[in-house]
């Protein structure tokens, strides 16, 4: 009988996690803007189907001013007025970076979101979905 019994990493292998949980405030202190920050992490969530982490951005999200009706339009976005130009770009750019495609033109999003977004805030951004990446990956192999 195989031990499918889920993996606890914080104890396994706590450095490891106590490191990544440092990134995060090195990200927070470059200054992305706290809703697009939220969105960004709720809809890679989404996309992941990360349960767990779903419901905990969207706590977050709605904790620092973010709607319900906004929320509850997020998986669909590109359909929706909810969501300004700016947040179109983030959120462009989050699924092409979750949902990886070698036929995304990652430049043309790019210069989008240099449209509303200075470099550090481009990288930022990047790192932001990267990292919720990283995250529901953890959460979902800890189950």
């Amino acid at each position: 009988m195989a031990d499918n019994k889920p993996i606890h990493y914080a104890r396994t292998i706590p450095v490891v996690m106590e490191a990544l949980e440092r990134v995060h405030e090195a990200m927070d202190a470059a200054g992305l803007d706290r809703g697009i920050h939220h969105l960004v992490q709720l809809r890679a969530s989404q996309i992941n189907g990360c349960g767990h982490c779903v419901k905990m951005h969207a706590r977050e999200a709605r904790a620092d001013g973010e709607t319900n009706d906004r929320l509850d339009r997020l998986v669909v976005w590109r359909q929706v007025g909810d969501f300004s130009p700016a947040e179109r770009a983030a959120l462009a750019w989050t699924e092409a970076l979750t949902s990886l495609d070698a036929c995304t033109g990652y430049g043309e999003l790019r210069a989008g979101l240099r449209r509303h977004f200075n470099e550090e805030q481009v990288a930022v951004l990047t790192v932001t979905a990267a990292m919720i990446n990283l995250w529901n990956r953890v959460q979902i192999g800890s189950h």
